[in-house]
């Protein structure tokens, strides 16, 4: 197990690339704090954790909040006794021409998509120094190295996560603490396989990427996994592109 002895903290974990990183992180042997805005999907996904004979708990949390992400981290000293690994997972992507995006559109995306790393980071960077070092993994996205048309504040934000990743990864390394970014191409999930699986849309995506499927979710937690593990104890400020190929073009 690679990461039997571990307690790992992942946001947005109630679905998509959040869930599947929380599911396999729990089979590796960790001890998966999973948390998301909406607790009764994310308690669904720590039940069925459970079941597999995995160690999880649920919390509520919002990304925004400094004192969700207290109470998060209070619950993990409380329950686990430590951290070692944080995924910073919740996003949002606004879908909306750049000059249709109001300054309202702007504040919330950045809310969620940088504030909430940078308060997780905060708070998760004292518990790793106590415990000797850790490893935090910030979900971006291609949209970071590429850009990407009809998202401007999405991309501007998640090109954000990347420099943050880098700053900590500098700022932190010394202390053991490695900070590397996860860039997901174009990946099926419950929000996006509408859209990506659908018969009128599909082959576009497809033509986006070299190889001939598109991601899946599990695809990018695998990833997730080996930053997150001491598979990578010498790998801190990369990005790495889980993309199909978009990035090679």
């Amino acid at each position: 197990m690679r990461l039997k002895g571990k307690v790992a903290v992942i946001t947005g974990a109630g679905s998509g690339m959040g869930e599947a990183t929380a599911r396999l992180f729990a089979k590796e042997g960790a001890t998966v704090v999973a948390t998301d805005l909406n607790l009764e999907t994310v308690q669904a996904v720590v039940e069925a954790i459970r079941v597999a004979g995995g160690e999880a708990l649920a919390l509520r949390h919002d990304v925004t909040s400094r004192t969700d992400w207290e109470n998060v981290y209070d619950e993990v000293q409380a329950t686990c006794g430590k951290l070692d690994i944080l995924v910073n997972n919740a996003g949002i992507a606004l879908a909306k021409p750049f000059l249709e995006q109001t300054e309202e559109d702007w504040a919330r995306t950045y809310r969620i998509n940088i504030d909430g790393v940078m308060l997780g980071t905060q708070y998760a960077i004292p518990l790793m120094e106590a415990n000797g070092g850790g490893s935090i993994v910030n979900i971006s996205s291609i949209s970071a190295l590429t850009g990407m048309a009809g998202a401007g504040a999405y991309t501007a934000s998640k090109g954000a996560v990347r420099s943050l990743t880098k700053a900590a990864a500098v700022d932190y390394g010394k202390h053991n603490i490695r900070v590397n970014s996860v860039h997901p191409g174009y990946i099926v999930t419950p929000m996006s396989a509408p859209h990506m699986e659908h018969p009128d849309y599909k082959q576009h995506f497809l033509n986006q990427i070299v190889l001939p499927h598109l991601g899946q979710a599990d695809e990018v937690a695998a990833a997730v996994l080996f930053l997150a593990s001491d598979e990578a104890s010498h790998i801190t400020g990369i990005e790495l592109p889980v993309d199909g190929g978009v990035t090679a073009k």
